[in-house]
């Protein structure tokens, strides 16, 4: 029997939701896709069952934490696991991620003040971004995915070409 996924950090369904804002989520057919991380120099292989409910993803939490990271979280939104508001989206657009999360050490509670203040900052409301975020958190929790097979190790960066 497939192992559930653990509940991921909140900051992982602003990142998802980040994702689909810029544009980052591809689906290839009905049980694959792929998603490109925030730099633009990782692109992340996701497969889901049709019904969703079996989810793998190359990404470093899915692969290494046990919780379902990003990638997976998007493609289940752009699959239509649950329509966030366009605003929301795009509040979460344009979002430097990694450098963010580098920066505060992936102290994900510094990463959200962070956001929270960006995005107010851009005229976002972060309370309703939260809210929504949260709303996410609870869909994942009723669908209950469960780990796919792992296929393929985590997305390396490509290898610089020496000149």
């Amino acid at each position: 029997m497939a192992e559930p996924w653990k509940m991921p950090p909140l900051v992982k369904v602003y990142e998802a939701l980040g994702a689909l804002g810029d544009g980052r989520v591809t689906l290839k057919d009905e049980t694959r896709a792929a998603v490109v991380s925030s730099e633009g120099d990782k692109t992340y292989e996701v497969e889901n069952s049709p019904d969703l409910h079996e989810v793998s993803s190359n990404d470093n939490a899915s692969y290494w934490q046990g919780y379902l990271g990003y990638p997976g979280i998007a493609v289940l939104l752009a699959r239509g696991l649950y329509r966030p508001r366009p605003k929301t989206v795009e509040a979460l657009s344009a979002i430097p991620w990694k450098e963010i999360n580098r920066r505060f050490r992936n102290d994900y509670a510094k990463t959200i003040a962070e956001v929270a203040r960006i995005i107010e900052e851009r005229g976002h409301d972060p309370e309703s971004v939260k809210a929504e975020a949260e709303a996410v958190m609870d869909a994942l929790r009723k669908l209950a995915p469960v780990r796919g097979k792992r296929k393929r190790p985590p997305a390396e960066k490509p290898a610089r070409r020496r000149e």
